[in-house]
C-alpha cells in the first residue's frame, strides 16, 4: 500500500507516493540521497539517525515516513552552512570532540532543537537533552564541553 505525502525536507518540497511502512530514515537515505542521517542501532537509543521534525528531535529508524506529511523536516544537510551548523563545527573541533563522527550529525540537531527552545540550559541541563546520543569513540566530556559553549550554558 502507497500513500501521498507533502513535505518540506531541508526546504525543499516532496510531494509523492512512498510506501506506507517505509521508515523515515530509509526515505531520507535512499529516496532523497540525504546520507548524513545514519542507521545504527535500528531500535530508538542511540541518536545516530536523529533528525528534527517540525523542529522536535525524532529517531528516524523507528518513525514512518509517512508520518511527516505536512511537516517541516531537518537533516544535518540542512544545517550545513548556518551559523549553528558553524558555530558547533568550530567548538567540536577545538575540543576535539569529535573521532569517527558517526554520531555528530545526531547530536548536532538534538542540539539544535535544544538551543530553539531559548532555555539557557546549563551544563546539566544539556547533558541530560543529550542523554539519548550515544558516542563510541570520544567520551563524553568534549562533546559536553562543546555542546555548553555553543548553547551558552555555564558549569
Amino acid at each position: 500500500m502507497r500513500e501521498r505525502i507533502s513535505a518540506a525536507v531541508n526546504g525543499v518540497a516532496f510531494t509523492g507516493d512512498i510506501p506506507a511502512e517505509e521508515l523515515l530514515l530509509d526515505f531520507l537515505r535512499d529516496r532523497l540521497g540525504l546520507t548524513g542521517t545514519k542507521q545504527s542501532c535500528e531500535v530508538q537509543v542511540c541518536g545516530a539517525c536523529t533528525v528534527l521534525v517540525d523542529g522536535e528531535p525524532v529517531s528516524s529508524c523507528c518513525f514512518l515516513a509517512t508520518d511527516i506529511d505536512g511537516c517541516q523536516v531537518e537533516t544535518i544537510e540542512g544545517l550545513s552552512g548556518s551559523d549553528f551548523h558553524r558555530r558547533a563545527s568550530d567548538a567540536f573541533m577545538r575540543n576535539a570532540a569529535v573521532q569517527c563522527g558517526f554520531c555528530t550529525a545526531g547530536m548536532l540537531l538534538t542540539a539544535k532543537a535544544l538551543a530553539a527552545r531559548g532555555t539557557g540550559a546549563d551544563r546539566g541541563h544539556i547533558a541530560a537533552a543529550m542523554s539519548g546520543n550515544l558516542c563510541r569513540c570520544t567520551g563524553y566530556t568534549s562533546i559536553l564541553d562543546s555542546l555548553t559553549e555553543i548553547l551558552g550554558g555555564g558549569q
